[in-house]
Order: C-alpha cells, then sequence, then structure tokens
C-alpha cells in the first residue's frame, strides 16, 4: 500500500473542496482527526480527495490505511489527533458520539480502547475507580468494576439464583445471553472452561469475590445497564470514553494472538509425559515410519499414536475420540495405481449443469486434509473478533444464497449485463449469462467474495477491487464478484446474524499412510517432498503445485503446517527399506518393529492362558524362520496374527493363516517340504491322522 503522489497545496485544496461538499458518510474516520483551524477532517478522506484533485480519477481510500494518511499528513505539518467517542449508558438506552457506534455487534469492542470511565450520578456528582494495588490505569474492565463499586452492597445481596441469572452480556439481540456472577474463578471455569474471558470484583477485605465474564470494553454494556436498571437511580449514568485501537495496537494484539496459541503448543508438548514413548518420536521428529516383519502391529500401533496425541494422553482406542477429533485423523492405504491425483489434486471428471461431461481441479485426499490443519493453525492465532467477523460473513453468505432461486433470481452488473446463479459450491459460484455471445458461463470465487465482504474497504468500483486483490488488471469476474458483493451488503443492512465465537484451539493432526512402500512415492508426491521436510513446515516450505495454474489464485502457495505429524508403516518383505525412495527416505525417521516388541497387543486375548501359549509358540516358530539361510527377521511372525486366537483355534490359525504365508517365504528353495515341517514342529502343529482329516481339532 502507498499514499499517492500529492503535494501539501493539494492537500489544501482538498479542505476547500471538503467544505463545500462535506464528507460522504461511508469516509467519515473512527480512528485520527485532521485538525485545521477548529475544524476536522477524516484523514484517509482528505488524502483522497487530493489525489482526485491532482491526478484525476475517482474519489478512493483504496491502496493506503488510516496509519499511513496519518504519517504522510504529520510530514506535510499538519495536526493529527486521535479521535475519541463518548458512550453514555443509562438504565434505558445506549448512545454514543460515534456515528457508526456498532451496537449491534459488540464484539467488534475489540477492536477499541478505554481512555476514561466514570459513574456521573443524577445530581451531576462522578465517581472514579478506587483501584487496587495491582490495577494500572484505564482496562477494558474498569467499567465494570465502577458499577461493582457503586452497587456493591446490592450485588452482595443478591440470592445464589439471582446471580445465576444475572445479565452480564448480549453481543447481538438474537445471540446467546450470558449471565452469571459467580464467587471464584474455579466456580466460572467450571461453568465456562478454562479461559481469561473473566474479570473479578473483590469486596470485604477481599473476603468475597464477584467474578463474571468480560472480554472487551464493550461486552459489560448489558452488565452496567442491568446494575443500573435494578439499583440506580433516575438520571443515573455510566460514561466511557473510548477511541478505535492504532495498526500498532491491533497488530500488538495480533501477536499476543500468535504467542498465546504458541505457548498452548509449548503447553501441550511439556505434556509429552503422558503419551507413549512413540507418540514422543513423532512429536519430536514430525515424521516415523514404521517397519519390520509383518503382524508385528504397525498399522494398530499408527492409530494408538494419532489416537494418544490428539486426546492428551487420556484415550487409546479410535473410538473413544470425538466426532470433531476423528476429523484430526487420516488414514489412507499406498498401493501401485495409487498417485498425484488421488493425493494431492488433479483433473476429475465432473457432469455440467446441462448434462454434459466436463472435466474439474479436485483435491486428493492429503490436500484436503492439510487445508483443515492449516485453518485450525491459522485460526489459533486470530483475534475472537476477527473469528466472529468472519463467522458472521459465513452466515450472512449461507443467508444470502438460500434466499435466492438459482437460475432465476435476476442480478446485473454495473454495465448492464444481466446473469443468474445457477449453483453454488463451497468454492465456487457459478453464473449464467445469457446476453454473453461468447462465452454464457462463468465460475467465480467464492474466497473472493468472501475476502472483499470480510474486509472493512468500501467497494465503489471495479477498480476498487482490483487494487484490493493487487491485481493489475481486473478479471472478468470482478463485475460479476461487485454484483453480488452489492446484493450481499443490502441484506446487511437489514438483518443481524452475528453470534459469539470462542478463541480457536490449536490442535494436532496426524496423517497415516498404511503400506508406504507399496506405491510409487515420486508419482504420488510428486514435488511435496521438500514440503514434507520437518525443516520446513511452514510457509518456508511453501510450494508451487503442478495445477497452480488452474488454481482461482495462480500465486496461492501449498505448505504443510507446524501442527501436521506423518506415520507411515511398511513391511520389509514387501520391498527393502533399502529400495524406499532416498529423498523420501531422508525426510522420515525410520523405526524398526520387531516381531517380540509389541507382545502388549495380545493382552486383548481373552484367556491368559491362551496369550502365553501364543507368545510360546510365537517365539518358537521365529526362531526356526531365522535359522532358514535365506530367510532372516523381516519373515518373522508378528503377535497381530495371534489375534486371530479369539475366534480360531491354534491348529486352525495355522492351516488357514501362517501356513500360507510361511509357504510363499519358502517357495522354490531346496528341501521347501522339510523347511516346512520344522516350521509346523517349532509352532506346535500336528497333522491328524487320516481319520481324523475332516474333524476340526481344537485346542
Amino acid at each position: 500500500m502507498a499514499i499517492p503522489k500529492v503535494e501539501k497545496q493539494n492537500i489544501i485544496e482538498a479542505l476547500k473542496y471538503i467544505d463545500e461538499n462535506g464528507v460522504p458518510s461511508q469516509h467519515q474516520s473512527t480512528q485520527y482527526e485532521l485538525v485545521v483551524d477548529g475544524k476536522k477532517y477524516p484523514p484517509k478522506y482528505v488524502i483522497a480527495v487530493a489525489n482526485h484533485l491532482a491526478n484525476g480519477g475517482e474519489i478512493t481510500t483504496v491502496g493506503f490505511d488510516a496509519a499511513e494518511a496519518k504519517n504522510f499528513l504529520q510530514k506535510q505539518g499538519f495536526t493529527i489527533n486521535m479521535k475519541r467517542f463518548t458512550l453514555t449508558i443509562s438504565a434505558t438506552e445506549v448512545a454514543s458520539t460515534e456515528e457508526h457506534f456498532p451496537e449491534g455487534d459488540l464484539s467488534l469492542g475489540d477492536n477499541y480502547a478505554p481512555v476514561e470511565t466514570f459513574f456521573r450520578k443524577a445530581n451531576g456528582e462522578e465517581i472514579r475507580r478506587k483501584p487496587d494495588k495491582k490495577e494500572r490505569g484505564i482496562s477494558r474492565r474498569t467499567m465494570p468494576r465502577i458499577a461493582c463499586q457503586v452497587f456493591e452492597k446490592q450485588l452482595a445481596a443478591l440470592s445464589a439464583e439471582e446471580k445465576k441469572n444475572f445479565l452480564i452480556c448480549q453481543y447481538t439481540h438474537s445471540s446467546e445471553r450470558i449471565c452469571g456472577i459467580y464467587s471464584s474463578d474455579t466456580e466460572y471455569s467450571k461453568e465456562h472452561g478454562k479461559t481469561n474471558e473473566y474479570l473479578t470484583y473483590s469486596y470485604d477485605n477481599g473476603k468475597q469475590f464477584f467474578v463474571f465474564y468480560c472480554w472487551n470494553i464493550f461486552s459489560t454494556i448489558k452488565f452496567v445497564q442491568e446494575c443500573l436498571r435494578r439499583f440506580g437511580e433516575p438520571g443515573d449514568q455510566m460514561i466511557l470514553i473510548y477511541r478505535e485501537k492504532t495498526e500498532k495496537e491491533k497488530q500488538k494484539d495480533k501477536e499476543k494472538q500468535k504467542d498465546a496459541a504458541k505457548a498452548e503448543q509449548e503447553e501441550q508438548a511439556q505434556q509429552t509425559e503422558n503419551y507413549n514413548p512413540f507418540s514422543q518420536m513423532l512429536l519430536k521428529s514430525k515424521n516415523l515410519i514404521f517397519h519390520g516383519a509383518p503382524g508385528t502391529g504397525k498399522s494398530y500401533l499408527a492409530r494408538e499414536i494419532a489416537v494418544d496425541i490428539i486426546s492428551n494422553g487420556k484415550f487409546k482406542k479410535y473410538d473413544q475420540l470425538d466426532p470433531e477429533q476423528k476429523k484430526q485423523v487420516e488414514f489412507v492405504q499406498f498401493h501401485p495405481s495409487y498417485d498425484y491425483v488421488d493425493f494431492v489434486e488433479g483433473l476429475r471428471p465432473r457432469v455440467n449443469d446441462d448434462g454434459t461431461l466436463g472435466f474439474e481441479l479436485q483435491d486428493g485426499i492429503f490436500k484436503k486434509f492439510i487445508d483443515r490443519a492449516r485453518k485450525n493453525l491459522v485460526d489459533s492465532q486470530k483475534s475472537q473478533e476477527t473469528l466472529e467477523k468472519e463467522e458472521s460473513v459465513q452466515e450472512l453468505m449461507n443467508d444470502f444464497f438460500s434466499n435466492i432461486e438459482f437460475g432465476e433470481t435476476p442480478f446485473q452488473t454495473l454495465t448492464g449485463n444481466k446473469f443468474t446463479i445457477t449453483s453454488i459450491d463451497d468454492e465456487h459460484i457459478n453464473v449464467f449469462i445469457p446476453g454473453n455471445a461468447t462465452a454464457k458461463k462463468l465460475s467465480l470465487s467464492v474466497d473472493e467474495v468472501r475476502k472483499m465482504l470480510e474486509s472493512n474497504e468500501e467497494f465503489t468500483k471495479i477498480k476498487d477491487i482490483t487494487a484490493f486483490f493487487g491485481r493489475t488488471f481486473a478479471t472478468q469476474g470482478y463485475s460479476y464478484d461487485f454484483a453480488i458483493y452489492k446484493e450481499i451488503k443490502k441484506q446487511q443492512k437489514r438483518i443481524s446474524l452475528k453470534t459469539k465465537t470462542k478463541t480457536t484451539k490449536l490442535k494436532n493432526y496426524i496423517f497415516i499412510i498404511d503400506e508406504i512402500n507399496r506405491g510409487e512415492i515420486s508419482k504420488i508426491f510428486g514435488e511435496l517432498f521438500f514440503a514434507i521436510d520437518p525443516g520446513y513446515r511452514g510457509k518456508d516450505g511453501e510450494i508451487s503445485t503442478q495445477y497452480a495454474n488452474l488454481h482461482s489464485d495462480p500465486n496461492e502457495k501449498f505448505y504443510i503446517p507446524e501442527n501436521v505429524y506423518i506415520i507411515g508403516t511398511m513391511n520389509d518383505i514387501d520391498r527393502s527399506v533399502d529400495s524406499f525412495d532416498f529423498a523420501m527416505r531422508r525426510r522420515f525417521r525410520f523405526v524398526e518393529l520387531k516381531a517380540g516388541d509389541r507382545l502388549d497387543i495380545l493382552d486383548s486375548l481373552k484367556e491368559e492362558t491362551k496369550r502365553n501359549e501364543a507368545i510360546r509358540r510365537m517365539n518358537a516358530l521365529n526362531e526356526a524362520i531365522a535359522a532358514v539361510e535365506g530367510l532372516n527377521e523381516n519373515y518373522q511372525i508378528g503377535p497381530a496374527y495371534f489375534l486371530k486366537l479369539n475366534e480360531l483355534g491354534f491348529d486352525e490359525l495355522w492351516t488357514d493363516c501362517l501356513q500360507p504365508l510361511l509357504q510363499e517365504y519358502v517357495q522354490g528353495m531346496h528341501n521347501e517340504k522339510n523347511i516346512m515341517k520344522q516350521f509346523a514342529e517349532a509352532y506346535g502343529y500336528k497333522k491328524p491322522a487320516e481319520g481324523d482329516a475332516n474333524e476340526t481339532v481344537q485346542d
């Protein structure tokens, strides 16, 4: 962003222009004021008018922010003051000198900072906060603390039921009412969970407490008003003088959110004592491959690790996870025909609205999983205000598209082109343009419209959109984006869908690739070899995928976020570890599981005697396998095979499961029959006599 090329004289001419024509409502400043001869002007609009007078074109504030405008004007010798507003709360109304006071969305108080606050009695007497020793200056909690100070006796006299139902906050007329005054932060946490979204007020020499919800400077307006309504005298008022936060302060808030997310991640890392040793390996290494003999429980262990980490050591079985936690785990099995299109992205056939067959770019299973993990990581670093704005916009869009008739409701661009919306999915808004001779169909980006609505910009023409997305030239779709944007904005003025949203907790995501060596690794991963490297997680490892030119934003980069962990499993006898793609091999930590390493798997056998017998037979058989020339421990039998003993007898396990596998191992070897006989003897299998051949032998 950059300030247009204007001189001081252009600024002076702009002030005269504004004196004559006024300031449009959408260009009123909420943060700074340019003060000249006692008159006040919005800095961004002054520069926009100066640019219009000096260079021609439309009057637009797109392309630079309030802080840049302030700094530029100060360098030119003009006086810039921080704009202040006065909020007055009485028992019956809330009024602000700010023209755009967000009474319908009090969560926007995150954007404002308190300057001064006091209680004004009906007789004009003013009461200010008597701060505790630990209090410093005015904070977002000062106003409700003054209310507690003024009405301490009345609040203390409330019954337990009255305190429980006391109104504290309601962000919008349609959102949830937050009620409850608690006697301790422990009692508050039982109801609201572990959070710092509350204030405490102590009285009776610190023996008693009021604890209730508080987040930003507007979040307790309802509490203050309820106190005035119940306990105040006619004419009593609470006064809050506030200002919009500077860009620096907003950035500091974002950094605090990031620091909180980082601290949470470190706290999770410190909880590794609750995890099993293999989980700790994954957390340290990011990528693990379990290899070894078949039946050693590699796939079982991979899922156990995922459950262990996601539940913070509470659970061991996948079924114990709730539906949201299960979204943090993905399982895929590679095979020879598996490819990049299945895994990352590629063109897939689709049936168009008119019944014809076409192709569209679709994400593969890995990319979809990464998008979930990345959204969680990004959201965990966002402020509550940002998350609520995004949710509000999403609700607004959902409401808009659910109330139009696809293919029927008419829309029109600035140039008069008429069109209808035929369908919408997660990524595209499909439109039909009957008057377009060359291309009657167009696919718009849902994300572009969403970003326009989430921004604080006022788009008045296509050039504004072009500048907003950093493009040199407008695309064909911008005309239709703009038309849809305007229709949704009209709806926004009519309804309020805003609900309370909590900050997002950072989560871990586990991707399991079973039989990873059975697929052609280079074909499946493509250019992702670099991105999956543990040392290049996050944007340091971002890359352009093969199909980047087909994305709605060709400059979009793919990266694997820091909260993603990958587990692979492979049987050494299917393909040697040495033949595993070297570029991939050095990006994983290889952990061998030997046949005797996971005997705990057999704890699930119903009978302890059967478990002990299974271990004895398995060890004897594996010794016999290792003694055969040409075989080694990679061909040994793991304990997972013996879990079938819950349904089968030992002899059935041999004839139906183990013997066919071992026969494959020794096929073509010299003295094949004798080797199989040695295996059977080691296992303890005795071939039944001919008369018993049709009888099932049970142990």
